[in-house]
């Protein structure tokens, strides 16, 4: 089907994506002061929208008509196309690389490279584009905490915990051409076609609300980054390293603590999910 080529075209093989190089003078947002800026403005937001909630005292939550429902569509739409990106632009770069890793001292076969980048990668290519992609998608997330502030005056720590530090850990993949960003890429962008792809559905009113099913894929999510961490620390000490080490030692310890904060989370919500107005992540 010509379908296909031109999909694979447009998603790894046209010349912007090909020809991508993460810079701090070319990339937007790409630089240590725009992240600081970023995060903490998000943060001083949320918080003072949650304290005029509170004190507006309102009873009822702020009409926001199709608001969410296009928010969701959206981020779905876009996870799937990154999904999809990535999954194509991995497989372009195994394709165009393997010879070179057989001619390697040290042997890479494509699963090892999934998980552990050989010592000296760049930010650059198809792979590292389409993570940048998903960096910037990940302000568009952020939408999601003034929406619930908005709708229930609720802003739970942990998901105001959580949107910053996925922030901070997508910059760091490409800061330091960090090892084990694929598998993570597309692991959260499926997971976040399927949550945000359910939210639409139940904005517009096909499905019934059921907290546990958002819960679950979190717990997911979560489960598959820690099992990929401990790929990339067995490839680290047995295969002779892995780029962005110490971006990765910061990123596991950053998702060591959304992990304790989230067990925390669900040992509170799992049972009594059914019997109160379930949180909004």
């Amino acid at each position: 089907m010509p379908t296909v080529p031109m999909l694979r075209y447009w998603l790894s093989e046209h010349p912007s994506i090909v020809n991508f190089r993460w810079s701090h003078s070319q990339s937007w947002g790409s630089t240590w002061p725009f992240l600081v800026a970023a995060v903490t403005f998000y943060v001083v937001a949320a918080v003072i929208l949650h304290l005029l909630m509170i004190l507006l005292r309102r009873a009822r939550q702020v009409p926001l008509g199709p608001i969410p429902a296009i928010h969701s569509l959206s981020m779905a739409v876009i996870s799937a196309v990154v999904f999809t990106g990535i999954l194509l632009s991995a497989v372009a770069e195994i394709r165009d690389t393997r010879w070179l890793w057989r001619r390697s001292r040290i042997r890479t076969t494509p699963f090892q490279w999934l998980l552990c980048f050989p010592i000296g990668t760049r930010s650059s290519g198809r792979v590292f584009f389409w993570s940048y992609i998903f960096y910037l998608s990940r302000f568009l997330h952020l939408i999601r905490t003034f929406l619930t502030v908005l709708r229930r005056r609720r802003l739970p720590f942990f998901h105001l915990f959580n949107q910053s530090i996925l922030i901070l850990t997508s910059f760091l993949w490409l800061e330091f051409s960090q090892s084990f960003q694929i598998l993570a890429i597309l692991s959260t962008t499926l997971l976040h076609f399927l949550i945000y792809g359910y939210r639409f559905l139940t904005s517009v009113g096909l499905l019934a609300t059921c907290f546990r099913f958002v819960l679950n894929c979190q717990a997911a999510l979560l489960s598959c980054n820690l099992f990929c961490h401990f790929g990339v620390f067995l490839f680290h000490v047995l295969k002779g390293g892995c780029n962005g080490i110490g971006a990765w030692i910061c990123n596991s310890v950053l998702n060591s603590a959304i992990l304790l904060l989230f067990v925390k989370f669900y040992k509170e919500n799992r049972w009594d999910g059914i019997h109160k107005k379930p949180p909004r992540f």
